[in-house]
């Protein structure tokens, strides 16, 4: 058993100080660890594109005439829960597929999986009571976005394993992690269209860029054992496929702002969020493990002042 995480009940790759220490009893803290809440990033970067999504359709009904306020902030609410809960699912998933390689790379093997400190037994039922959570959300959607959400397991189901049989995993995460991009519009509007598209597929550029970055801590472990990634096959080319990548993302947004007809502080949001991404290619470097952590991390706030940006239009529209 890891020496660590058997002496102090932590993880090495999650803050020491999380409130989950500070207020969860000792007994809980392995399956907040499978579930993430140490890491909050997680369930940011996955609701983001719901909130984008959800932000743009509420601009257009407005500009309708059609928009109900309440309705707005309920679905805002339910992304909330619902990205908590199905990151914490994915996460566990991904654990207990991943078993045998958490246990080889030293920034996971104080996993409480890999650490012995819950059984896969008691990891399948914690996945499925937050499966049964986000199921619970769902069901407060439309008919067509209960059928959306649904077809997105078949993605989920496979991402843990792309790392096996590609060199793209990122890829498939963002079809996962951004299919909220296609759930904000589908829950206010019950049905999907070009703006939504435009917003998903940017949301997919913007996950492989920032996991990318994140998966530049382990490329050397990945190596060893054999699991593939964006940052294995882009290597010392990662800065200009970031270009590349963060640059569509901003293309897509904004062709997807204007196919919506949002205002003009919409756009400045996505201004703010094109000097961000500037900032993480500029100062990346790669065999920088803490700094490629905290860049990746930082992706949360481009999220968020994407969704401001959206938000501070809506009186306008």
């Amino acid at each position: 058993m890891n020496t660590f995480a058997e002496n102090s009940g932590r993880v090495a790759d999650a803050p020491s100080d999380n409130w989950v220490y500070r207020v969860l009893p000792r007994a809980a803290w392995p399956y907040a660890q499978l579930a993430r809440w140490d890491r909050p990033i997680g369930w940011q970067l996955l609701m983001w594109p719901c909130f984008w999504s959800s932000a743009l359709a509420a601009n257009v009904l407005q500009g309708e005439g059609r928009l109900s306020l309440a309705l707005f902030a309920f679905h805002l609410v339910l992304f909330f829960i619902g990205s908590v809960a199905m990151r914490g699912a994915g996460c566990t998933y991904n654990d207990l597929v991943d078993h045998e390689i958490d246990m080889a790379v030293a920034r996971t093997r104080s996993r409480p999986l890999p650490s012995g400190r819950v059984s896969r037994l008691q990891a399948k039922l914690f996945m499925a009571a937050q499966a049964l959570t986000g199921l619970f959300v769902l069901l407060c959607f439309n008919g067509f976005a209960i059928g959306l959400g649904v077809l997105s397991l078949a993605i989920v189901a496979i991402y843990p394993f792309a790392k096996r049989f590609t060199d793209w995993p990122q890829f498939f995460l963002g079809l996962a992690f951004s299919w909220g991009g296609l759930m904000g519009w589908a829950g206010l509007f019950g049905a999907l269209s070009l703006p939504a598209v435009l917003l998903y597929i940017a949301a997919v550029a913007w996950t492989i860029g920032y996991d990318t970055i994140y998966a530049h801590q382990d490329k050397e472990d990945d190596a060893l054992i054999g699991v593939r990634s964006t940052a294995r096959l882009f290597g010392e080319n990662t800065r200009a496929w970031l270009v590349g990548l963060y640059g569509l993302t901003l293309v897509l947004l904004a062709a997807a702002f204007f196919a919506a007809g949002a205002g003009l502080l919409a756009f400045a949001g996505l201004l703010a969020a094109g000097g961000m991404f500037i900032y993480q290619i500029a100062v990346l470097d790669i065999d920088d493990a803490a700094q490629c952590l905290d860049l990746f991390k930082s992706n949360s706030r481009v999220g968020a002042i994407i969704f401001l940006g959206l938000l501070a239009a809506l009186p306008f529209a």
